[in-house]
């Protein structure tokens, strides 16, 4: 029988890189967390870290068992959540998204949701998806409205991470530029046009992906500004601060004085989903699930 406390130990050595770092986490000794690891080698007959003087890292059994408690620690949390839920006799549902997702697709699909189970509470929590991932895998949210741009799935989704990743929509970004701008009047525009231009952006990984796509077309990018809200940074486009680069769908509400043009494939693209537990995509859950991919069909249709 593997011991849960001795999971959640070797579940916190690997958020912290380290006992010492553990055991503050976790209020206990150094000396415990080390007890609490090589007894669970022990019980397992095999090494979960490998120690050295840089700290410890996860061994590939020590990747499997952590995967495992994630797991466990989110069954035990929904569990809970069951508990508390039984004198209210109503059901909540939590869900965490980011603002420009959540704005598009939430609105209507809650409708459906509570048309479907009038007894639910519905709760929000906005969030990128380096935060919100980690909610879903530890129970305290029920699943996430997320995003990734070109590349791998946020996040750890991988084999033995527990979850699951349902794709919704492809989101590609447009360049916006001042209506007076000589590339305004185009059908597309291709990245390396835009080698001389300044740029205003509206989220830090956008400017670290635009960064990419300028280094593979040969330019380093003059950025100016960076905020957290594409209004703001189409608002800094309409004022001649420079251009920006924008997904479709934050393009709403629009801003006088810009235009958003295309981007010549291969074209900067954000890919839209939903993060849940893995056997836990059922009842409402399930029903908030299939209306969000109904309203994502439609905005693609």
């Amino acid at each position: 029988m593997i011991d849960v406390q001795r999971l959640r130990v070797l579940r916190s050595v690997a958020e912290h890189g380290s006992f010492n770092r553990a055991a503050a986490a976790l209020r206990l000794t150094p000396s415990a967390v080390s007890q609490q690891v090589a007894a669970l080698e022990r019980s397992l007959g095999a090494q979960v870290v490998a120690r050295s003087t840089r700290g410890v890292a996860l061994t590939p059994a020590g990747r499997i068992m952590v995967g495992a408690a994630e797991s466990v620690a989110a069954e035990l949390q929904h569990a809970r959540q069951q508990v508390d839920r039984l004198g209210s006799g109503r059901t909540q549902l939590t869900v965490a998204t980011f603002t420009s997702g959540g704005r598009l697709l939430l609105p209507a699909a809650f409708e459906r949701l509570t048309a479907a189970h009038p007894d639910t509470v519905v709760h929000v929590r906005e969030c990128e998806p380096e935060d919100s991932l980690p909610l879903v895998r530890r129970g305290a949210v029920d699943l996430a409205l997320a995003y990734h741009f070109d590349g791998p799935l946020p996040g750890r989704l991988g084999p033995g991470s527990g979850l699951e990743w349902i794709a919704l929509l492809d989101d590609p970004l447009h360049v916006v530029l001042p209506e007076r701008h000589p590339l305004a009047g185009r059908e597309a525009v291709e990245i390396a046009e835009l080698a001389a231009e300044p740029w205003v952006l509206g989220c830090l990984k956008t400017e670290a992906y635009l960064r990419r796509y300028a280094e593979r077309a040969g330019f380093d990018p003059d950025v100016r500004g960076t905020t957290t809200d594409y209004f703001f940074a189409r608002s800094l486009v309409a004022a001649g601060m420079g251009i920006s680069l924008v997904p479709s769908i934050a393009l709403d509400p629009q801003v006088p004085g810009v235009r958003a043009v295309p981007i010549t494939p291969p074209a900067p693209t954000r890919h839209l989903g939903v993060a849940v537990l893995r056997r836990r995509a059922h009842g409402r859950t399930a029903t908030l699930l299939e209306a969000l991919q109904a309203g994502a069909a439609a905005v693609a249709g």
